[in-house]
């Protein structure tokens, strides 16, 4: 059998990063998105609907 004793300082290390890696992109989309958020709230609203009595123009 194997008689070298388990080293997992590898095994660590890539949970480490993984879990590193996962929180920096949980962040970057929770930034994101509260900055669309944001933007789409600044917009100015549409126009309303033509008043009645009044033919829409088109070309």
């Amino acid at each position: 059998m194997n008689d070298k004793p388990k080293n997992n300082t590898a095994r660590n290390a890539a949970i480490a990063a993984a879990g590193a890696i996962g929180s920096a992109a949980v962040a970057a989309a929770l930034l994101y998105a509260g900055r669309r958020k944001k933007k789409t709230a600044d917009e100015p609203p549409q126009p309303g609907p033509i008043p009645s009595g009044e033919p829409p123009q088109t070309d």
